[in-house]
């Protein structure tokens, strides 16, 4: 068996671990991992109302497109129940492991008919090593290409011309997220794979699922049924993809083999959103993605507060701090994805060289 040499004690390495040492003390000293249970147990209460209301309002209307809007604001109250769920699965809600997965169940698969069991084993490899080639399923080749690391043929047909179009598509393709995820999560608990309390996860996305959809088709005609299902599906899934693309894409890419420090690694491959109280409730806290990912187990509510330390830390340790507004974030992903898209004609082709050779 090999053994590693041992880190240099001047090391960048260490000195990195060191400081990320020191800014946790001083994250606990300043209180900013105590629960809130307050804050969590309301924003439970108050979602769980807006989603009655919505049933509510679905059966009052009955046959009148005003249902429309109500899948709208369905899919924005669904985008909020994910992000609650989000939080309980990073154990910031309870200090009980169980009780937190207990509510992760609960809220993804009761109430947004979501796997919890999928979607945490995937975000848990994203948190371990973010935009890591082999590592990070969120930058797998799919309809949509992160990069071109892995690619050992140009893509051909419908796939290279969307992939050539893909930045400017990515959004629209959002459209069809909410429905991926159903699909992914249904896929992972009737399939063959390991999943912790399996009958649990079943149980409660088909009592959602079904309920849902005898609630939509009860009271609608069949027409406007799919018309409101188009509508919340599309939206939630713009809303997700609106609210976790700017996070991390268009920030540097590791290689497979790339050993990197915990705090670098955090901070280099993660991008905050500017922004006030509107900016972190429409995105659940995410737009402190640096900080989320130093201390994923941070209540959302500290979020904001552990900012000027950690912004404090990297400029201390020369480890560059980025963050920029939602619009431009979204600029930046367009213009990285066509990039990537453009490289992807040809992966032993440099990019830059083929843009100059198509100008001429």
């Amino acid at each position: 068996m090999a053994i590693a040499a041992p880190i240099p004690p001047s090391s960048p390495r260490e000195r990195q671990v060191s400081a990320y040492m020191a800014l946790g003390t001083r994250v606990r000293a300043a209180g900013l991992m105590r629960r809130r249970h307050g804050y969590y147990w309301a924003t439970f209460l108050l979602l769980t109302g807006l989603l009655a209301g919505l049933v509510a309002a679905v059966v009052l209307l009955g046959h009148s497109w005003w249902q429309l809007a109500v899948a709208a604001g369905l899919a924005v109250v669904l985008g909020q129940v994910m992000f609650l769920g989000h939080d309980a699965a990073h154990r910031q809600i309870f200090a009980s492991g169980r009780w937190n997965d207990w509510a992760s169940l609960v809220i993804a698969n009761l109430y947004a008919g979501m796997s919890y069991g999928w979607w945490q084993h995937k975000h848990s490899r994203h948190h371990a090593k973010p935009n890591q080639v082999g590592a990070d399923p969120d930058i797998d080749a799919d309809t949509i290409l992160f990069h071109t690391a892995d690619l050992q043929a140009p893509r051909t047909g419908w796939r290279a011309a969307l992939t050539r179009r893909q930045g400017w598509l990515f959004f629209p393709l959002l459209l069809l997220e909410g429905l991926n995820l159903h699909v992914s999560g249904v896929k992972t608990i009737f399939g063959r794979g390991p999943v912790k309390r399996r009958t649990v996860e079943i149980v409660f996305v088909t009592a959602r699922l079904v309920g849902y959809l005898a609630l939509v088709f009860w009271f609608m005609p069949v027409g406007l049924a799919f018309a409101f299902l188009g509508v919340q599906l599309g939206l939630f899934g713009l809303y997700m993809g609106a609210v976790f693309a700017p996070n991390h894409k268009g920030m540097p890419i590791v290689p497979k083999d790339s050993r990197i420090d915990f705090f670098s690694r955090q901070v280099l491959m993660s991008r905050s959103i500017t922004g006030g109280r509107l900016v972190d409730w429409a995105m659940g806290g995410l737009n402190h993605q640096v900080e989320h990912h130093l201390f994923p187990s941070m209540p959302r509510p500290h979020l904001r507060r552990v900012r000027p330390l950690v912004r404090q830390a990297c400029l201390e340790q020369g480890v560059p701090y980025t963050e920029t507004s939602l619009l431009r974030s979204y600029g930046i992903v367009v213009r990285y994805l066509n990039e990537v898209g453009l490289a992807a004609r040809d992966p032993f082709q440099c990019p830059l060289t083929a843009e100059l050779r198509s100008a001429r």
